[in-house]
């Protein structure tokens, strides 16, 4: 089941943001007549959310918004329309920069969403490939989805996932009845899990093309825990919290801790898999320097605490399924190995992150069908999946 931009939004609207429009305080985009084909030529109040979308977690901004959709001269007809979009948030513009990317985004749910990202940031590159957009300067460019139905892939809904829009799992096979057959309504190892998720998996070679397996798995098994997760979380929906609004939050935190947990988990568990299959040697999460724990250390925990045994023969793989500012982390895991090497399944990192990465000598590692969302001069310096596997 394919994922197109038109199962969320109408259209959009993106620009760059002006010096006045972050500090007039007022509130309001103009020069936007264009976006009259989505809205509308009627003025109209609209619900929704201003979210800033930051390569750091902690510096993101979703906020509740309400919208009026007006022309300043509807009472004089004799003068040509001039539409602005009015934003109740106070948030999110005042703290963006000049030149930040906007997007307004009118979504089916007949919402409105805007989203600002800092110019040059990940987040912002992520935004550009979602939404097909080359370039944006400072005057507003219009796209209309209705009738775009062109799958999205895996970097599509990895995007979307990342601003906050849930995407609708398909469930064709009834894996939720084999599921329950098999674990009942209590989530097995996420080693069992990611070996389930692998048997259902047909057409990959993971000799011939590790790359592919790995994303096939990972998708798989992605799919797999949403499907599992909402018939848990949905039995005790049933049961209820009565007025506990505590008990509410801590489920809906351990729903949400046991995401990332499982993510990391279930794709360490595939490389270990494809690692298998060529016969590699490694050790996996072994200690290294101040009691810090690699994801992988190839050949051996062993021959990394051999003074003997020469560094340029040893090799360390971070695994992260998010990078942003996370990829930092992999650097001071292994003192031996000068030249780390980290693999990602993060689409559309920006070239400032990708360049300062090459100067921390750090190799970065996308699988091959996520290669189509970095710039050719950034694939000079990215390998694949399988670039990696052969220098073994």
């Amino acid at each position: 089941m394919s994922v197109t931009l038109s199962d969320h939004f109408i259209g959009i609207a993106a620009k760059r943001l002006s010096h006045v429009e972050i500090f007039s305080n007022q509130h309001e985009f103009n020069g936007i007549n264009k976006f009259r084909d989505i809205l509308g030529a009627d003025r109209i109040n609209l619900k929704g959310n201003m979210v800033y979308f930051a390569d750091d977690e902690d510096e993101m901004i979703d906020n509740p918004s309400d919208y009026t959709w007006y022309d300043v001269r509807e009472n004089n007809p004799l003068r040509s329309a001039e539409f602005r979009l009015y934003f109740s948030d106070n948030d999110v513009v005042p703290n963006a920069a000049v030149g930040d990317l906007v997007i307004l985004c009118k979504t089916i749910q007949n919402e409105l969403t805007i989203i600002v990202a800092a110019h040059g940031s990940t987040s912002e590159k992520q935004l550009l490939y979602l939404f097909g957009l080359e370039e944006v300067e400072n005057r507003f460019l219009v796209k209309d989805y209705r009738g775009d139905y062109s799958d999205i892939g895996y970097a599509g809904k990895y995007i979307l996932e990342s601003i906050g829009i849930e995407v609708e799992i398909p469930n064709e096979i009834d894996y939720l009845a084999v599921m329950q057959e098999q674990f009942g309504l209590t989530f097995p190892s996420t080693a069992v899990f990611s070996t389930f998720a692998r048997s259902t998996v047909e057409d990959v070679s993971v000799l011939d093309d590790p790359d592919q397996a790995l994303m096939a798995w990972w998708e798989r098994e992605g799919e797999l825990l949403r499907i599992f997760e909402r018939a848990i979380v949905g039995e005790k929906i049933r049961e209820g919290f009565g007025d506990d609004v505590d008990a509410f939050l801590q489920f809906a935190l351990t729903v949400i801790n046991r995401r990332k947990s499982r993510a990391g988990h279930s794709f360490e568990n595939h490389l270990q898999t494809i690692f298998d299959s060529f016969g590699i040697k490694y050790s996996k999460g072994a200690k290294t320097e101040r009691n810090n724990r690699p994801d992988f250390i190839f050949p051996s925990i062993v021959n990394y605490h051999d003074s003997s045994f020469s560094f340029t023969d040893l090799y360390m793989l971070g695994v992260k399924t998010t990078a942003k500012d996370r990829w930092r982390q992999v650097l001071s895991e292994a003192d031996r190995i000068p030249r780390k090497h980290l693999i990602t399944l993060e689409p559309a990192i920006s070239k400032n992150q990708t360049d300062e990465m090459i100067a921390q000598n750090l190799q970065l590692i996308i699988p091959s069908t996520l290669h189509k969302t970095y710039s050719e001069k950034q694939l000079v310096d990215i390998i694949n999946l399988k670039s990696f596997i052969e220098t073994f």
